[in-house]
């Protein structure tokens, strides 16, 4: 309804005669009063000192209730006295005065008519004043009547229901910029969230604290340059937060789309601040209804749950009084955000708890490397010949084998450890297995970072393979390099086994060990890992490469 009042009044303002009937029925008093519009741009005069003397003929029709004192609100700019039917009723500010500057007054003044003098019938109102300052504005005079009561309880209970928002909004951001800061997950969006809510807490404030604050009519414009500068950098996040929420894939095109457009609406109604806000809010909600509908239409959840939100809020900034519509409207914009927020939310516990069912099904796998069945009874079986054959050898045999168990045993529980430790399991179990199959194993190492950290028994699965699928050779070792770079934005770890491959029917890397091996990877790493496994012509080459997370 705004918006048609607006337009209206606009119409009307270009097409009327020289006089304006307006009436105004409210709660508490009816009237009807009368102004030339002819007076409204030049009531000023052309004094340097801008005196000025407005006279408002009001008609007071009716009062439902006559208990009270009845108020009259005043809005314009300048310093002034307020007159009823000749009584001085008020002052604003301070007119200028020989040799004194004027101190101005506010917009909006509120003034108590004496008891006697509120009757039924035809009043005077005079209004008699200066404006030194922004005199360009051709800004008039209004008037309201109303109850003086509430005149003045109308704005605390609007600004009751307006600073519990702003509360929950001021809450939320530092709810969300203390989650962003102590996350060892820096997620763009919870950081746009919480600026978004701080945004919004700035705009309620700066909206409504004219009814804290005296501001002089010279600054009554800053206030709302504000608001429009709010206006627009929320109309340019709470878009791009949805992009980041439902990946959509033109973020960049859109964005600057959105900026150009806001560039051209604030251009094009330079000046008409309430418009500009209006349309600034227009352009996030097409954007970001646009977003949200392709984000349906891929079947991303939550994207139909923000439709019905972002249509909710345009239908209630349609029909609802601007300064009440905007506010319920980004109300209803922020609580699609929290809804996607607790979607995010669920999807991360859900992917926790995997993650802790994982680990521990990883440390199963990892400790029943070493005691599955066949394994024990070989190495068993193994053990007896040599402490029969060569009891001091087989005295070493079962010291590297205990010292397997240990080192397993050690790390079970552990997502990374030490390089260090790492290696030296690889180490026992070739000594283990050069007793179990009697072949030279030989480890070499190069450029290893002692500071560098591995999932466990990683390097010892790929050696396992290593071992099965090396034929055993006639003469001399079967040779693991281990080898260690670092560049900028990654380290890679590479190992080549020096021998004579089996041939296989199966690829190696669908084994149950290369599944090891990216489990325990994607646990540690995510995605931001690289495993590849080939053959070579010494042998074969395994690399894993971890990127650094951006």
């Amino acid at each position: 309804m705004y918006r048609f009042a607006f337009f209206t009044a606009f119409v009307l303002f270009l097409f009327t005669s020289c006089k304006q009937y307006t009436d105004y029925v409210k709660s508490d008093a009816s009237y009807s009063y009368y102004v030339n519009e002819d007076r409204v741009q030049d009531y000023l005069g052309k004094s340097a000192e801008a005196v000025f003397k407005v006279q408002i003929p009001v008609k007071l029709i009716k009062r439902d209730n006559n208990a009270g004192p009845l108020g009259l609100q005043v809005n314009g700019f300048g310093a002034f006295d307020v007159y009823w039917d000749g009584i001085f009723v008020g002052s604003n500010g301070k007119m200028v005065k020989s040799g004194q500057p004027e101190v101005a007054g506010t917009e909006t003044t509120y003034y108590e008519i004496p008891e006697k003098r509120g009757n039924i019938g035809l009043h005077m109102i005079t209004i008699i004043g200066t404006q030194t300052q922004l005199r360009e504005a051709n800004r008039g005079i209004d008037i309201r009547l109303e109850s003086f009561l509430r005149l003045h309880r109308s704005p605390l209970i609007v600004m009751s229901f307006m600073n519990l928002m702003a509360g929950a909004f001021l809450i939320a951001a530092i709810y969300y910029f203390f989650l962003y800061i102590n996350s060892t997950r820096k997620e763009t969006t919870v950081l746009v969230f919480g600026i978004i809510c701080l945004l919004f807490f700035c705009l309620l404030i700066i909206e409504y604290v004219k009814f804290y604050v005296d501001i002089p009519y010279t600054q009554f414009y800053t206030r709302l340059q504000i608001v429009g500068l709010l206006t627009f950098a929320i109309s340019i996040l709470v878009p791009w937060y949805f992009m980041l929420q439902f990946d959509f894939k033109k973020k960049r095109l859109f964005l600057f789309l959105l900026f150009t457009s806001l560039i051209v609406i604030y251009i094009t109604n330079y000046g008409h601040y309430d418009r500009t806000a209006i349309y600034f809010s227009y352009a996030m909600c097409l954007v970001s209804i646009i977003i949200a509908a392709n984000a349906t239409f891929r079947k991303i959840k939550g994207g139909s749950i923000v439709v019905a939100g972002l249509l909710a809020s345009v239908v209630v900034n349609r029909y609802i009084f601007y300064d009440f519509g905007l506010f319920i409207a980004f109300t209803i914009i922020v609580l699609s955000m929290l809804y996607l927020h607790t979607i995010r939310a669920k999807a991360i516990e859900e992917a926790h708890n995997a993650s802790l069912l994982l680990s521990s099904r990883l440390q199963l796998e990892l400790i029943k490397k070493n005691i599955q069945p066949h394994f024990l009874r070989n190495t068993l079986t193994s053990l007896i010949d040599w402490v029969e054959e060569s009891p001091q050898q087989g005295v070493v045999f079962i010291r590297a084998l205990a010292d397997e168990f240990d080192i397993m045993n050690a790390i079970s529980e552990d997502t990374l450890i030490p390089i260090r430790q790492e290696i030296e399991l690889c180490r026992k179990h070739l000594e283990v297995m050069s007793f179990r199959k009697e072949v030279c194993y030989d480890w070499e190492e190069k450029n290893i970072d002692e500071n560098e950290e591995i999932p466990p028994a990683i390097i010892h699965t790929i050696i396992e393979n290593g071992i099965t699928h090396s034929l055993p050779p006639k003469k001399g070792c079967i040779c693991f390099c281990l080898s260690f770079t670092k560049e900028k934005n990654y380290k890679e770890y590479t190992l080549q086994t020096i021998a004579k491959n089996r041939k296989t029917r199966k690829e190696k890397s669908n084994g149950t060990g290369f599944k090891y091996i990216s489990a325990r990877l994607n646990e540690s790493y995510g995605t931001n890992w690289h495993f590849d496994s080939h053959e070579v012509e010494e042998g074969w080459m395994t690399t894993i490469k971890i990127f650094d997370k951006r």
